[in-house]
């Protein structure tokens, strides 16, 4: 309350008898007056004020006994009370609270809450983050969850599937030095020396499974050089062994045998992916420096979507410094790589595309005159492959069928850029009856199944004389299907395509006589 708002009070008591009205209340009514400040009195906690009503001046009791005498007649209102003495003076009692205002305490309640604004905004901005990164980590553990899933259905890992494959490897080798102990003339030192050699390898083979998968390829290393060892030792039985043909050389009389499979690695892609085709890019000019391919087919086994580059072997076999591509063109598995272009039937054609391995991009399309294509004779048990690509030391080639040929196998010759036909053979070989096929020296090889670890090279047909016949060549496979053969002039090596496996095969050929 302001200072003059006693003395205002006090000047409306002498007026209410002059007007004849009461202006201030009287007995009971009473009005409350509380004031931080007062310039005339302040009555302390406990202290009175004295309002006259009859021309009286206003006086403060001095003593306790002033409020006494009409403590009867008061009348007590929230902080204050009041009453008129026998003379109609009007008394009023007024209990004032502390005076002093808490600045500082206010100031430090500011100063608290906006420290805590400050807080709360940083925490809500983390919390925004965290939701944020918890959407992103939720996808990712859903992806991985998927792939989890794919790898327990599949009942195997990459890492177990390349120590299975050495332990394979190996065996193999325990078996070829216990006949060699057989039939071996003279002194063994050397095949006992490559037995304990073995016997150690297996030892080390089984220590590595805990290890990481850098170990696999110093492992292959080891046992590539145990497997020449092997060879050359079971060489020296014979006293005049056959001389093979140099690297990339026809001279010689054609295929007659074929070891047993190397097992080099599953696809990259996976078990599911049966379909594809595998092999290493031939350049005449530099024979030993093309790229190794691998194209699998989506899993319907027809469409080629994505394929993979590597510069080594050993990049391949650890699935490292791949280049991977895409087309959205290629069908069926039968595809050539040669001269840094990889060949593909274009899809839902009759059409051969020629990819630069390089840009990815197609360099030429042409149309195979005549032929079937969409699987009207496509190989038995392997679809869409009406059309196969192989390369060899004379170039490129293609083997399909025509209905003019009543599904009998076709030979054409092809230029490697133009894709024009160069020349064409007619054979008496039905191809749906054939596995598979592929061209080694201008000649054509045929295989059929015997049965589900078996595969037989039982046809020919040789370009550069025109004569065709039987043959009852053997080959041991891994898995049921062959998808695709591909063969490579200068490691003289056929890249099989098993049911998702890479594998490969040395070949035998015939000595030509001095």
């Amino acid at each position: 309350m302001r200072p003059g708002l006693p003395c205002l009070l006090t000047l409306l008591c002498f007026l209410g008898p002059a007007m004849g009205k009461t202006l201030l209340p009287t007995n009971s009514d009473f009005y409350a007056i509380t004031t931080a400040e007062s310039s005339w009195s302040t009555p302390t906690s406990g202290s009175s004020l004295f309002i006259p009503t009859s021309g009286s001046s206003p006086s403060i009791p001095t003593s306790g006994s002033d409020w006494s005498s009409s403590s009867s007649q008061s009348q007590s209102f929230s902080n204050f009370t009041g009453s008129t003495d026998e003379r109609g003076i009007c008394q009023c009692s007024v209990v004032l609270p502390d005076t002093t205002f808490p600045v500082e305490r206010v100031e430090r309640l500011e100063v608290t809450a906006q420290a805590i604004s400050k807080k709360f905004n940083k925490e809500l901005s983390k919390v925004k983050e965290y939701v944020q990164l918890i959407s992103v980590y939720e996808k990712k553990l859903f992806n991985l969850t998927v792939r989890i899933e794919i790898m327990e259905k599949n009942s195997i890992s990459y890492t177990e599937l390349d120590f299975e494959l050495i332990k394979i490897e190996v065996r193999e080798m325990e078996k070829l030095i216990k006949r060699l102990k057989v039939g071996f003339v003279g002194s063994t030192v050397i095949v006992d020396q490559l037995e304990i050699e073995i016997r150690n390898m297996t030892l080390l083979v089984e220590k590595l499974e805990t290890l990481d998968k850098n170990n696999v390829l110093a492992i292959r290393r080891e046992i590539l050089a145990l497997k020449n060892r092997l060879k050359e030792c079971e060489a020296s039985k014979e006293e005049i062994g056959p001389t093979p043909p140099a690297p990339g050389s026809c001279a010689h009389g054609g295929v007659v045998n074929i070891s047993r499979p190397d097992i080099v690695k599953l696809n990259w892609r996976g078990f599911s992916y049966k379909y594809g085709a595998w092999g290493r890019d031939y350049l005449p000019q530099h024979p030993g420096k093309g790229l190794y391919w691998v194209a699998p087919l989506d899993t319907d086994g027809r469409i080629l979507q994505y394929y993979r580059l590597y510069n080594t072997m050993d990049d391949l076999l650890l699935y490292t410094n791949a280049q991977q591509n895409r087309i959205t063109y290629g069908q069926g598995s039968g595809i050539a790589v040669y001269k840094n272009s990889m060949y593909v039937n274009w899809y839902n054609t009759g059409n051969i595309a020629r990819v630069n391995l390089t840009t990815n991009k197609v360099a030429r399309t042409q149309t195979l005159p005549n032929a079937a294509y969409n699987n009207r004779f496509s190989y038995a048990n392997v679809g869409w492959q009406d059309i196969d690509l192989a390369a060899d030391e004379n170039g490129l080639w293609v083997i399909y069928a025509t209905e003019a040929s009543t599904g009998n196998m076709v030979i054409s010759k092809l230029n490697d850029t133009t894709l024009e036909v160069l020349n064409t053979w007619q054979t008496r070989q039905y191809k749906p009856s054939v596995t598979n096929a592929f061209m080694v020296c201008g000649v054509l090889y045929a295989t059929r199944t015997l049965n589900t670890r078996t595969e037989e090279i039982f046809y020919y047909y040789d370009t550069n004389t025109g004569k065709e016949g039987r043959l009852s060549i053997v080959m041991q496979k891994m898995m049921e299907n062959l998808q695709s053969i591909n063969y490579h002039p200068f490691e003289q090596k056929l890249f099989v395509y098993n049911d998702g496996y890479l594998l490969t095969y040395d070949l035998v050929f015939q000595q030509k006589p001095q």
